[in-house]
């Protein structure tokens, strides 16, 4: 989807902006593939970072926070396949190793690298493989860092079964997003973990004020269980190697981005056959349309009614109704669609039940709902809720 000119989708191969490199290797965190990523600008450059608001926030997060401050980062690792999350003051000590042996290949300052780490919690990282593995990237040196996007969008992947990218241009500059996240996905403030990189110019106000509106409207639109990770964390890098943009024209096309890698992200859901996007509209403010299309992309019973293709109306008003302190909604200003046919108040004919199933069968499935209360809009994005998911969270460690 592209609002306008200035944010369009880059029909050249997936490749970095200009003045980034990137390296990808196999650490021992799984059992094959790679699971160590980094990616850094050979220039100074600023940024932007968002994080979990989880208690339990991870030694990675907890870091990286204090790094992000100054909005200075040039570089992020990322440790796939373990979180390094309740492991205690090794975990910590762990993570800042991982980051000053990251900085000492680059030849940077530590606090400009940003670290993530995703994949099982309370477990200690395989200090003796990741120390070997790092003993050699040093002796590589950037010769190393011969990796594009794709390589290390797969790098990051946990239980996602694709890897997740989008580019978009401003001007000149490029903008390169990659992202992993299918599971423990509710966010909150931000989400799974999201990377940008663009070698745009941009003010670090600009670049705050950009990532802050893009994610309320994109990442923190997003649902896969109501779960919010101890690990999420967004953050982009701009090194201003293609010279400045319009600071409006990079807002509108990094929220554009955002919404892509939100779409792939819950399409590839943990053991999701479909996208499910719900949009509330004429609510009294956008926090209340959020808040009641939150509740309906949440449920379970709606979700399971996606997977099953079953037309259930019923549900849908369910989980609006369970908004019990929202007192201004009236269930005879509300209304319902499904894929443009409305099923509330009108119940549908008969003949029409089998266009619903239809509907119902597609790849993605929409629900619409209109409270009558204001002019206030929200689209959110989730998926359906099948027996895979159940497998593989119930297997997940064993």
């Amino acid at each position: 989807m592209t609002h306008d000119h200035a944010s369009t989708q880059d029909p050249s191969p997936l490749a970095w902006p200009t003045g980034f490199r990137a390296y990808t290797g196999h650490g021992g965190l799984r059992e094959h593939g790679d699971d160590i990523s980094i990616v850094a600008s050979d220039q100074p450059a600023v940024s932007a970072a968002m994080f979990t608001q989880s208690l339990f926030a991870g030694p990675a997060v907890v870091l990286s926070r204090a790094h992000a401050a100054a909005q200075n980062l040039r570089a992020v690792t990322t440790l796939a396949q373990n979180a390094n999350v309740a492991t205690g003051r090794q975990g910590a000590e762990n993570a800042a190793e991982v980051v000053r042996r990251v900085a000492g290949i680059l030849g940077m300052p530590e606090d400009e690298v940003l670290i993530g780490s995703t994949g099982v919690i309370g477990r200690p990282l395989p200090m003796p493989t990741i120390r070997t593995h790092f003993d050699e990237a040093a002796r590589r040196g950037l010769a190393a860092f011969t990796a594009g996007p794709l390589d290390v969008a797969r790098a990051m992947m946990t239980t996602d079964t694709r890897p997740k990218t989008a580019i978009r241009t401003v001007g000149p500059a490029r903008i390169v997003g990659i992202a992993k996240g299918v599971g423990m996905l509710e966010p909150n403030m931000a989400t799974m973990l999201a990377y940008v990189f663009t070698d745009a110019g941009v003010s670090p106000a600009d670049l705050d004020s950009a990532l802050r509106t893009a994610v309320d409207r994109t990442f923190n639109c997003l649902s896969v269980d109501t779960d919010t990770s101890t690990s999420d964390t967004v953050a982009v890098i701009a090194n201003g190697a293609a010279g400045p943009v319009d600071p409006a024209e990079f807002s509108d096309a990094l929220a554009d981005l955002c919404l892509d890698l939100t779409r792939q992200m819950a399409g590839d859901g943990e053991g999701a056959t479909k996208l499910l996007r719900v949009t509330v509209a004429q609510a009294g403010d956008y926090k209340q349309a959020k808040r009641i299309a939150k509740s309906v992309v949440n449920s379970p019973l709606v979700k399971t009614a996606v997977y099953g293709a079953d037309p259930n109306w019923g549900r849908v008003l369910m989980a609006v109704g369970k908004n019990t302190d929202d007192t201004d909604i009236a269930p005879s200003n509300v209304t319902v669609r499904f894929g443009g046919i409305e099923v509330y108040p009108e119940e549908p004919k008969a003949d029409t039940l089998g266009k619903l199933v239809d509907i119902m069968r597609r790849d993605e499935v929409d629900i619409a709902i209109t409270l009558g209360l204001g002019q206030a809009e929200a689209t959110v994005y989730g998926c359906d809720l099948s027996a895979d998911y159940i497998r593989v969270n119930a297997d997940y460690t064993t």
